[in-house]
């Protein structure tokens, strides 16, 4: 029997390379063939809200806490060198402006003194810085207009009135009274009257006042919303200008009359009195009138204690009882 032939060692490691190769392959198949075991999907989470971006200038650091594995990042801020100015501006801003309100409010200097008073005639400094009640107060506390109208309340004699105040504790007011036309006397009191029918009171002396003797009260005349700070007239336009109308033909040294009834008159001095109603169009036709019947009456040797004119188209007298 022949021998195989001896192999030589390159040819004996070729032939066992070969032989691993086609292990390797034939294990391969068998894996391939294997079934496949079944894919379980997993329950999927809900993702977490996007958590917002922290600004640039806001650094995190961390801080432990004392729980082991457990630590947490706080917020660090930082400033810049242009914002640290304003804020340090901002701080001596409002310190400063702390400053001046709390002097302002304790300085005796920003305490009122008296008013300064001008335009007066009749009313004095006194009476004003009474009424005002600004004195010792903080100038800063007291409000012009409100001391405007506080004088036009107390004072119907003030036309116009106005208050200014300057630092550091001035009160300055500026006033314009009324003018005084009529001297209205009444039971036991009286009055100066404006030639707009306002009554205020007198102070001192006033000439060429008509002077009237009132009977009795006037008729409230119509308010006139004009001016409403302004008081309310206590004589009528009409009654006014009626009283201006017959001063020249009053006899010298006689009062006018005023009659709620009868309107203004005299006492003549022959002994009666002659009331012409109201109305200046008309009060220079009951003058007439009225020289014509008195010259009547004494052609006739009459008498009469009364006449009235009050009506031209009715004039009449009436005798002692």
């Amino acid at each position: 029997m022949r021998k195989p032939p001896e192999l030589s060692r390159a040819q004996a490691v070729r032939n066992r390379r070969h032989d691993q190769t086609q292990k390797r392959v034939s294990e391969s198949a068998v894996l391939a063939t294997r079934p496949v075991a079944p894919i379980t999907a997993r329950r999927t989470l809900t993702p977490a809200a996007p958590v917002k971006a922290m600004p640039s200038r806001v650094r995190r650091t961390a801080r432990p806490l004392k729980m082991p594995g457990i630590e947490i990042r706080m917020p660090s801020i930082s400033f810049s060198s242009r914002q640290v100015q304003w804020r340090m501006l901002s701080l001596a801003v409002s310190l400063l402006l702390g400053a001046v309100i709390y002097l302002g409010w304790t300085l005796p200097e920003f305490r009122a003194g008296p008013p300064v008073l001008s335009g007066n005639q009749r009313i004095s400094a006194d009476e004003v810085a009474t009424v005002l009640g600004s004195n010792g107060q903080i100038i800063f506390g007291l409000v012009p207009g409100d001391l405007q109208a506080r004088l036009r309340r107390n004072f119907p004699e003030l036309l116009a009135a106005k208050v200014s105040l300057g630092l550091p504790n001035q009160v300055l007011v500026t006033v314009a009274e009324r003018t005084p036309a009529i001297l209205w006397q009444q039971g036991d009191g009286y009055t100066w009257i404006d030639e707009g029918g306002v009554a205020f009171r007198p102070h001192g002396a006033a000439a060429r006042l008509i002077t009237v003797q009132a009977l009795g009260a006037p008729q409230p005349p119509t308010p006139s919303n004009t001016d409403p700070a302004a008081p309310a007239p206590y004589l009528s336009p009409d009654l006014v200008s009626s009283i201006k109308e017959l001063a020249g033909q009053v006899p010298s040294g006689s009062p006018i009359l005023y009659d709620p009834r009868y309107g203004l008159g005299w006492s003549d001095s022959r002994g009666w009195q002659v009331f012409f109603g109201i109305g200046a169009r008309e009060m220079p036709l009951r003058l007439q009138i009225y020289q014509s019947m008195v010259a009547m009456l004494e052609a006739k040797g009459i008498k009469p204690a009364f006449v009235s004119v009050q009506y031209p188209n009715a004039p009449f007298y009436r005798m002692n009882q």
